[in-house]
């Protein structure tokens, strides 16, 4: 007889916290080992969470909506006959400081251990927190230090999860309302002329028939907010090259059915730009590079990202690992395989971690060129244009020529603070010069 604790599983290396997005059992539900229990988010990717063990749902103790940090307990499961609760019991599970299990994600016990809640510093009155709908302590606070009433909190539209106010709805609501939040919450800069306004309710917005509010989605939030820090990160310079690739654009036409016989894999171009960027930064390692902390860290391992389009309009970075270890049909096989299980959702959090240089291929909108932002804590970011048919001049023994050749361009922007023009020109450079001196004799 023993209660499991089921706790935030570490999706990836980077990642600290995930979202509960949805409970697929309830207390008292019954569930087989390696049954999904809940859809947790983790940045961009969607993952179901199994059961470790074969049991009942003795309690859930986060709600859907919530965020919730690695290695914190999120359920726990009677197996062996334990005794069921009646209902939910939402409870903190014991703080882990942010840091996850290095590894094992279950835990054991023959008794569920008593978890003291701490009372909250600032408690609210009850006439003060009392409403129709549930708001964290921390909304609690805020509205306390404004002197916000529990009808104007009832007022305030929320964006959370079951329309719940979420701290950024109040920061919000304030800066409209014109009182300045508690430095203890956070620091909003308000410009000099702004009066203080007490209000009631939001400002009304204006509409008419032209127009029409769409709201974000979750990944659309999230890539905003992450490319906001990216151009505040990093100071963005970006260098163009235009590259002759009619060698590698005929060959690739070529034995592109040989490929797919040989390998079993679609050959695009794609994996021969990556390629060319693998041997580029061999040539130039600094540019494989993240700034921690005012100091340099360099990468001794090449993870190549590869932007890519969902349907849905939004973008995800798959990344191939160690693609200085991998062939050319090892690097076709990889862009295929997350191509498609991006365009499926069916990523794992892992496959979008850890990149150390991202490659983004504008020309498959028809684009000939673009200014990239960079994929922080990367340094630098290569975008391809489409391949077109121009007039150019070609230097031959018997004096320049004009001819048909295949060209494309292509931009890099680099991070100026370690990246400097010299580096980032001479590396876009390099890349270009792999493409033009692509063999058209290479055996597949």
């Amino acid at each position: 007889m023993a209660l499991v604790d089921l706790v935030m599983p570490k999706m990836g290396e980077s990642i600290i916290e995930a979202t509960i997005l949805k409970w697929e059992k309830q207390v008292g539900d019954t569930v087989e080992m390696d049954e999904d229990i809940l859809l947790i988010a983790t940045d961009k990717v969607d993952t179901e969470v199994p059961s470790p063990v074969e049991g009942t749902i003795q309690e859930i103790l986060f709600e859907e909506g919530e965020t919730v940090e690695v290695g914190k307990v999120i359920a726990r499961i009677a197996t062996e006959g334990e005794t069921v609760a009646s209902s939910p019991t939402v409870v903190e599970a014991p703080s882990t400081n942010g840091q996850a299990p290095k590894e094992d994600v279950v835990v054991v016990q023959e008794k569920a251990p008593v978890v003291n809640v701490p009372a909250p510093v600032n408690p609210a009155p009850a006439t003060a927190i009392a409403g129709t709908r549930f708001y964290s302590p921390l909304v609690k606070n805020i509205a306390l230090q404004e002197g916000i009433g529990i009808e104007e909190l009832e007022s305030i539209g929320g964006t959370g999860a079951k329309g719940r106010v979420t701290k950024s709805d109040m920061l919000a609501y304030v800066k409209q309302r014109g009182t300045k939040v508690s430095r203890s919450v956070e620091s909003t800069p308000k410009p000099s002329n702004q009066k203080s306004k007490a209000t009631t309710s939001a400002a009304p917005i204006s509409l008419n028939g032209g127009e029409e509010i769409i709201e974000m989605d979750r990944m659309r939030k999230l890539i905003a907010d992450h490319m906001v820090m990216s151009k505040h990160t990093s100071p963005h310079v970006t260098s163009f090259v235009e590259a002759d690739v009619t060698n590698l654009f005929n060959w690739r036409n070529k034995k592109k059915g040989e490929f797919m016989e040989r390998y079993g894999e679609r050959l695009t171009f794609t994996p021969i730009f990556v390629e060319a960027v693998t041997q580029a930064i061999k040539d130039f390692p600094m540019v494989n590079v993240s700034v921690r902390d005012g100091s340099i860290v360099l990468k001794k391992y090449i993870n190549i990202g590869m932007a890519a389009a969902l349907p849905s309009g939004n973008l995800i970075v798959p990344v191939i690992k160690n693609a200085d270890r991998l062939n050319l049909a090892g690097i076709a096989g990889c862009v295929n395989d997350l191509a498609k299980r991006a365009r499926e959702n069916k990523l794992k959090p892992d496959e979008i971690q850890g990149g150390t240089f991202t490659l983004t291929n504008v020309g498959t909108f028809g684009n000939l060129s673009g200014t990239p932002i960079i994929n922080q804590p990367q340094v630098a970011i290569l975008s391809t244009g489409v391949i077109k048919k121009k007039p150019a001049v070609l230097e031959t023994e018997y004096g320049d020529v004009i001819a048909i050749r295949h060209l494309m361009m292509m931009s890099m922007s680099y991070d100026h603070r370690v990246v400097d023009g010299f580096l980032g020109g001479s590396f876009l450079r390099r890349v270009a010069d792999y493409l033009e001196q692509f063999d058209p004799n290479r055996p597949v």
